[in-house]
């Protein structure tokens, strides 16, 4: 038996930020990105609040926020009664705001608010998910925040606010939402539910993204990236996540690369590793986790005639989607030195291997493996 738990009521399409002007008379407190204040698009977001709501502003966002901010962010409200935070940003903003939202809970600060999310990136799927990353940045440690209590009430899916998003953004956010529906569809505790999110979500990426990335004014296909994010949100909030988010958080925290950057930089690698084809004729191979993966070769058209060839296909066309986004392939060459590199594989793997996405990978990894699985993404 298992259970199925979707919470989250859903805005989207053009005008979805009309939502907005259904609020009256409450406490709002804004957790927002920076830049969203300095470029005005904020106050445009904004503007479809009714006059009557009191509204706080918080933008002290930094990505992977440490939890000084979280802190921050609660105190800013005063002692306002708040009744909604509402969240406008990409993850670290909604990771923030959810933190704050279940901290201030459990103070009895804000007993009686909901929150309500709304996107500028089309990659995390945070809008949907009971996962909150917080940053411990004495230590350099990234701690997830996983709990029911701080799925938002309300995400509004508005593809006007990432018209304007960076290639290079919008590249990062797309390989995310990718990593979330291929681990969430090899996952252990994979459903058919899950599987249905994780499959639509795959075919979104590879039909959309490239689109999406050459010309960022392609309304129907920043719409379709905005959807498949929100969908494979829900897959990995049932079914959960694996080693490449395991590996990309705890790298993540020593190396500095983007997180979507450095889960494409893994994936191959991890694909491979989970099918158990890097050492060919030394081990069999993964049949369960392969013939997962020769399922979506299958689904983006590919012969996949056995579960070897479908890992392989599988893995050329991530490589082919990488190029016609024009991402680095390995650690070096986005710019990792190898004397950092040698300097934390050990303590990465340790940490990744403790990390709770790891819990659901489909091959329960040692130490020396993981420490395989970044050399070969480093390209020694």
């Amino acid at each position: 038996m298992y259970h199925i738990f979707y919470k989250t009521e859903l805005c989207i399409g053009k005008g979805a930020l009309k939502q907005l002007s259904t609020y009256k008379d409450e406490h709002i407190l804004v957790v927002a990105d920076p830049f969203l204040k300095t470029s005005g698009q904020l106050e445009q977001i904004l503007n479809y609040l009714d006059s009557s709501n009191d509204v706080v502003i918080f933008t002290d966002i930094v990505p992977d926020p440490p939890i000084e901010t979280v802190v921050a962010g609660i105190k800013s409200a005063g002692d306002r009664p708040i009744s909604i935070i509402l969240t406008i940003g990409g993850g670290s903003a909604i990771d923030a705001a959810k933190a704050m939202y279940y901290f201030a809970k459990k103070q009895a600060i804000f007993s009686e608010a909901i929150l309500v999310a709304i996107p500028t990136t089309s990659g995390t799927g945070s809008e949907v998910t009971e996962f909150s990353i917080i940053t411990d940045s004495k230590k350099g440690t990234k701690y997830p925040l996983v709990t029911k209590e701080i799925l938002p009430d309300v995400a509004i899916l508005d593809a006007e606010l990432v018209l304007s998003l960076p290639a290079n953004i919008t590249a990062d956010t797309g390989m995310d939402v990718l990593t979330h529906a291929f681990e969430a569809y090899v996952s252990t505790a994979a459903t058919d539910f899950s599987d249905a999110l994780a499959e639509k979500a795959i075919k979104l990426v590879f039909e959309y993204l490239p689109r999406a990335y050459k010309d960022g004014n392609d309304v129907e296909a920043r719409e379709k990236m905005h959807v498949a994010s929100t969908l494979a949100g829900m897959a990995f909030n049932t079914a959960s996540l694996g080693l490449n988010h395991g590996i990309a958080h705890a790298a993540g925290a020593k190396f500095h690369v983007p997180h979507g950057r450095l889960n494409s930089i893994l994936m191959p690698h991890i694909i491979r590793y989970n099918a158990n084809v890097l050492d060919r004729g030394r081990q069999p191979i993964n049949k369960e986790a392969a013939a997962r993966y020769q399922d979506i070769a299958k689904l983006l058209g590919y012969s996949a005639s056995n579960p070897a060839l479908g890992v392989r296909q599988l893995v050329d066309a991530v490589r082919k989607l990488q190029k016609q986004l024009e991402m680095p392939t390995s650690l070096k060459e986005y710019g990792v030195t190898l004397d950092d590199f040698e300097l934390y594989k050990d303590e990465i793997a340790t940490a990744a291997i403790k990390d709770k996405c790891t819990d659901t990978n489909p091959r329960t990894p040692t130490p020396l493996e993981v420490v395989k699985i970044l050399e070969n993404a480093f390209h020694l």
